[in-house]
């Protein structure tokens, strides 16, 4: 008789993540499955679902990439990393790339594309120019 013993290690990330996923849900059905999808995985401590933002919130020991995976496997929807980030951090977010119609209330596509960081620079010649006659500089010149 011969007893052979396997032992399979499995990489569990050792830091705690937070793993935000877009993920088209239209009913309390698809929140369902979206949220048992997830709920078994390994290393998984909390799991959050907002049905209007299309959102899944998945917090514990997890890798991203996994979870993303998972998600798309089990339910056979189109999943992505949640692609926006608020209003607020964005110093152009009207600019083309950034803003989205689809985006939830206060969010803007988290752009880091070098067309769009360029319309946030102004060069020292530029802000010369226009702050020689802005009011809010006491030293600048007036024209009337």
């Amino acid at each position: 008789m011969f007893l052979i013993s396997l032992t399979v290690l499995v990489a569990v990330p050792s830091s705690r993540n937070t793993v935000e996923i877009k993920v088209k849900m239209d009913c309390e059905g698809c929140e369902r499955k979206v949220k048992k999808s997830v709920e078994g995985m390994k290393g998984v401590t909390q799991v959050d679902v907002e049905r209007k933002g299309n959102k899944l919130t998945v917090v514990g020991y997890v890798d991203p990439a996994k979870v993303v995976a998972r998600v798309a496997h089990r339910t056979g929807k189109k999943v992505e990393l949640w692609p926006y980030v608020p209003y607020d951090v964005v110093a152009h977010p009207y600019a083309p790339g950034v803003y989205d119609k689809k985006a939830p209330a206060g969010y803007v596509r988290n752009a880091q594309d070098p067309q769009i960081s360029h319309l946030a620079r102004a060069s020292s010649t530029e802000v010369r120019y226009t702050t020689a006659f802005s009011d809010e500089n006491p030293t600048a010149c007036s024209i009337m």
